[in-house]
């Protein structure tokens, strides 16, 4: 396809050129005449009698603009589209801060993505991930990035007229980086900064500085959620207890002087404000006027929580920004079921009482073992609820074939990892597929909970599933080659505890040693192809540090399979009376059975999975 641009183009050469590369045309004199003009807010874009013609009124619009220009224009002679874009700024968040550091490259083309996808803020959450000047320790070994890694990334965003937003932490969520001897004089609990303290905020300060330093944009994400512990550490022995209001309501006073300083429009998460106040007071001088509260639910199944709980949040003054959640931190894939059940709420939640600024956040709690590439499709959902009145299900297909060059079923499908009994169950958080994965072989914390469920025969046939749509979707082969392997290993591993402590309670010996010499050999060499995978996968992505972690994750399961071979063969030899942990009764795990027959498990927190003992 060949096409020439006039009119209203100064800014948007380098994006068209980028876009040519991506999307398979080229600019020529002799190409196809397309107009582009400003508009006062929708996207026009238009084919006819072999002119085409594009308006827009933001950067961002006219790069997806183009993007149904070009998809539309392969098979139609003729068409109009007009888009009402419904928010100011849809946009995503990604997690740098769980050991997975993205590559500048891959930042890159998730912006190339995001362009087409019309999505024009992307945060990227940075704990301890960034370089602060004099402070060696801050991010040490953890993939932190440079300044010249975060302006490069900031120069590529502005091409397309997206905004990267510094989205940092500067009261709580610090662990990573008060652990180390440098924060002595600044740590309260082992996560939160010591409120009131001179060197505190010169911290904050220089935090604050290198964040915000490489970017065009003059706002910042401060955080400041979660800090329940607040003044119940070093606080509490150094001046006695205060409320917790009233802690938070003096930092944040603290470090928006800084912010003021830099010239800086902040926002932070508002839940230790929303959870610390009453709603029948008078609440609009509680939070300064000038800081954004960003209001995250990913929770929610009923639109009126959503619009309930935006109703209080302008109860302090202002509109807030929304901040949902496309659920890439339960496990090893992102749990789609759970993200369209509860967005499908609250997008629609946030048109109907004017919210102009909406999130998809990407968490990667407990390690990142979802990969953010995965999430792709969670995107493409908020920036087709972001640019119509009402989500049209068959257009998000459509557009996210185009956008990413992938299958919207392949990617929905992920979900079915942790979807063993068929169905989706909403009152219920559950991710079976990360249990099973870490479990133990002779303890197996979780094996009450598969009971009667024909978990091998279940992730054997979702195995074909996952090589076809390896096959299918070529540019993201790294993505499905990790369930693929994953279910292999289920397959396997996953009734296998009970089947053991069957055997071992009816004394079947034959079948005992038959599963040591023959079965855990062969999970043995599977897991290790999973491992590899998923290495793989991980560096297409990201940064390598952050991957040492999952490797001795894998290698913790390797050794266990090993040690669980020669302990069974010892028995079944008799060179041991017994093994302990095959005489133990098996219980639901943390008494947790679920709802009626939906037994599933859940645990997020691998130190748990493994064993009942502390690491």
């Amino acid at each position: 396809m060949n096409l020439k641009f006039y009119g209203q183009i100064k800014d948007l050469e380098k994006g068209i050129e980028i876009f040519g590369r991506k999307f398979g045309f080229n600019v020529t004199d002799d190409g196809l005449p397309v107009r582009v003009y400003n508009t006062e807010k929708n996207i026009q874009v238009e084919l006819e009698d072999g002119h085409a013609s594009i308006g827009f009124n933001k950067k961002i619009h006219f790069f997806r603009a183009l993007g149904l220009l070009v998809e539309e224009a392969r098979n139609k002679d003729s068409f109009k589209i007009i888009e009402e874009p419904q928010f100011i700024t849809d946009g995503a968040m990604i997690d740098c801060s769980r050991n997975g550091v993205m590559k500048v490259e891959s930042i890159k083309k998730l912006l190339r993505t995001m362009a087409a996808m019309g999505l024009n803020a992307l945060m990227l959450y940075t704990e301890d991930t960034y370089t602060v000047e004099n402070q060696p320790y801050f991010g040490y070994m953890r993939g932190r990035y440079t300044y010249d890694e975060l302006k490069e990334c900031d120069d590529y965003a502005d091409i397309f007229g997206i905004e990267i937003i510094p989205c940092i932490q500067t009261l709580a969520h610090l662990a990573q980086a008060l652990k180390w001897s440098f924060a002595n004089d600044i740590r309260d609990t082992s996560d939160i900064l010591l409120v009131g303290n001179k060197e505190t905020y010169e911290f904050v300060e220089s935090m604050i500085k290198a964040a915000s330093a490489p970017f065009r944009s003059k706002r910042i994400h401060l955080g400041m959620d979660e800090a329940r512990n607040i003044g119940l550490g070093r606080y509490l022995d150094k001046n006695g207890y205060r409320p917790t209001l009233d802690l938070i309501k003096e930092h944040l006073r603290r470090v928006l002087e800084i912010t003021d300083k830099y010239g800086l429009k902040p926002m932070i998460w508002s839940d230790m404000f929303s959870r610390n106040v009453n709603y029948d007071d008078n609440l609009e001088n509680i939070v300064p006027e000038n800081v954004q509260l960003v209001y995250w639910d990913y929770y929610h199944h009923d639109k009126k929580d959503y619009i309930d709980n935006i109703r209080k949040h302008k109860k302090f003054g202002s509109d807030p920004v929304f901040a949902g959640g496309i659920w890439t931190w339960v496990g090893m894939s992102t749990w789609y079921n759970k993200t369209f059940a509860t967005m499908k709420q609250a997008l629609p939640a946030c048109k109907d009482e004017n919210i102009k600024e909406v999130f998809a956040t990407m968490w990667g709690d407990n390690g990142t073992e979802d990969n953010v590439a995965g999430a792709m499709l969670g995107l493409q959902f908020f920036a087709e609820e972001g640019y119509s009145k009402a989500l049209d299900i068959e257009k998000v297909k459509r557009r996210f074939k185009f956008c990413a060059n992938a299958d919207y079923q392949a990617f929905m499908d992920l979900t079915l990892l942790d979807e063993p009994l068929g169905k989706y169950n909403p009152d219920y958080s559950y991710n079976p597929s990360k249990c099973l994965l870490w479990q133990d072989i002779l303890m197996g914390l979780f094996d009450k909970h598969f009971e009667g469920i024909d978990i091998s025969g279940y992730y054997s046939k979702l195995e074909g599933k996952m090589k076809k749509y390896k096959e299918e979707n070529k540019e993201w082969q790294f993505v499905f080659d990790v369930p693929l392997k994953l279910c292999d290993v289920l397959k396997q591993k996953g009734d296998m505890g009970l089947r053991i402590k069957k055997y071992y309670d009816a004394k079947e010996i034959a079948s005992l040693k038959k599963i040591a010499q023959e079965e855990l050999p062969r999970l043995y060499e599977s897991v290790d192809k999973l491992r590899i995978a998923h290495r793989k996968q991980w560096l297409e992505v990201y940064k390598p540090f952050g991957f040492e972690i999952l490797d001795i994750r894998y290698g913790g399961v390797l050794a266990r399979i090993d040690t669980a071979k020669d302990r069974i063969i010892d028995y079944t030899e008799g060179r041991i009376a017994k093994i302990e942990e095959l005489e133990q009764e098996r219980l639901y795990f943390d008494g947790e059975k679920g709802p009626g027959e939906f037994k599933l498990p859940y645990c997020n927190q691998y130190r748990r999975i493994i064993s009942a003992s502390p690491l």
